[in-house]
């Protein structure tokens, strides 16, 4: 088999540092540069997962020695978590952190608390844009968008048979 032999039994050798590391710091450097928070988010919980899998690894190094499939699982699940066409890092904030994450559960306390009570039911992404807009429409152009939203859905309900 020479050279691609070679290759192939250290395919996680060859791609893994360019995979696991280079693009996803490549990415990172340009998701602080660009105004999107998406893909903060989605490095960001690239790093955090990476590091967990770093961890793992630590901890368990003596087991995973014996596992020859090791690397070649870790790094089909870093591609998973970098490629942009699967955006992993993404989807696993989205279906299983963000559920456990309490921080962004504060509202200011310079709402009401009719006002606290509708943001704290929004998502974080929801609550940011409505904060921005009460922030330069103020806080009565947020009642009114209240009282026009339930309005139209007791209108709704209204029409129903």
């Amino acid at each position: 088999m020479g050279i691609i032999g070679v290759v192939a039994r250290r395919l996680d050798a060859f791609i893994g540092p360019g995979v696991m590391l280079v693009f996803p710091l490549y990415a990172s450097m340009r998701a602080i540069e660009s105004p999107n928070h998406v893909d903060d988010q989605q490095w960001l919980t690239y790093w955090v997962l990476y590091s967990f899998i770093t961890l793992f690894e630590l901890s368990f190094y003596q087991i995973l020695a014996w596992l020859p499939f090791w690397p070649y699982l870790k790094l089909l699940f870093c591609m998973w978590l970098v490629l942009p066409i699967f955006n992993g890092a993404a989807y696993i904030y989205q279906n299983f952190v963000r559920k456990y994450v309490k921080i962004g559960n504060q509202v200011s306390s310079s709402y009401s608390e009719s006002q606290k009570k509708i943001l704290l039911m929004m998502s974080l992404d929801a609550r940011k844009s409505v904060e921005r807009y009460i922030e330069k429409y103020g806080p009565d152009a947020f009642d009114r968008v209240i009282k026009a939203a339930e309005k139209e859905a007791k209108r709704q309900r209204e029409m129903r048979p």
